[in-house]
């Protein structure tokens, strides 16, 4: 299982920092979401500078508008193009919003019969995520926000699924029921990874009420071999890059403990270490938030 850092989660950063913090820390690579910085300069120059730091494991598309970029249809083609160029193996992207009157996006998407192969040409693995629910009354304003008919959708497109832990966390369904489903539609080759909790998405493991440990559990057991992709708020995180590295460290090594990942040990590359007692894998080992 590989363990990538999506650069969403410190986006108050420079990229470039981002993927040094990901690299001491011991990830096998970041995800990189399309922002405000690939409006103005070569973007394909950009991502090869970003690659000498680390990998780049995926590439997320914009889901808002840049300067550039056009309309949905355009950024996701453009991305895939900048994944092709670059070497980049899968990229992940949004359903179209029913509330955003996003029909035509949503038109060009069921037009496509095989997304493997008119988008990525079967060279960059394609993945669509699930979205969260939103409001007072739990409404998903997406398209495909029912399990069961996204699944039916990713099937008869060949579109695979990138899973978002929080995302489902918000929905009114059982978490691990219809995770199960997912992940036994066989489409699943991406998962971001974060805690859900009183109302908030993209909290710390721990820090919220899902079953992450177990979630976790059924993946080591499973042999899932795709990449886990931490995806936190940057709220989640303290100021100082010093306390930052020790937050990644400490998360880090839980990850390797579930999921039977290489442990670093005190000394080696990276900043793992054994003496986090009290911390956010002792914790949620104690089962203390329910997990």
């Amino acid at each position: 299982m590989k363990l990538v850092l999506s650069a969403g989660s410190l986006h108050t950063l420079p990229l470039a920092k981002v993927c040094e913090l990901a690299r001491d820390t011991g990830f096998d690579g970041v995800e990189v979401i399309i922002n405000h910085d690939f409006q103005y300069q070569d973007n394909l120059a950009y991502v090869r500078d970003l690659q000498q730091i680390l990998p780049i494991a995926s590439l997320h598309a914009p889901f808002f508008e840049l300067d550039g970029w056009g309309n949905k249809i355009q950024q996701l083609t453009r991305t895939t193009e900048l994944a092709l160029n670059a070497g980049i193996p899968l990229i992940n992207f949004h359903p179209p919003a029913w509330i955003a009157f996003e029909w035509r996006f949503w038109r060009w998407l069921k037009n496509i019969k095989d997304f493997q192969t008119q988008v990525g040409h079967n060279q960059v693995i394609i993945t669509m995520e699930n979205m969260p629910c939103t409001g007072a009354f739990k409404t998903n304003p997406y398209y495909l926000g029912q399990t069961r008919k996204m699944i039916d959708f990713l099937q008869r497109h060949n579109l695979f699924l990138t899973f978002d832990t929080a995302h489902m966390g918000t929905s009114k369904a059982n978490f691990l029921h219809d995770f199960h489903l997912f992940y036994d539609s066989g489409m699943m080759r991406n998962i971001h990874f974060s805690d859900y909790g009183y109302g908030k998405e993209h909290l710390l493991p721990g820090h919220g009420i899902l079953p992450l440990t177990r979630f976790l559990n059924h993946l080591r057991e499973t042999a899932y071999n795709e990449a886990l992709v931490l995806e936190l708020s940057p709220q989640e995180f303290p100021q100082e890059e010093e306390l930052i590295r020790e937050s990644l460290a400490e998360i880090f090594f839980y990850l390797c403990q579930e999921t039977r990942h290489h442990v670093p040990l005190p000394g080696e590359d990276g900043r793992a270490r054994e003496e986090n007692q009290g911390g956010i894998g002792e914790a949620l080992r104690e089962g203390q938030w329910g997990v």
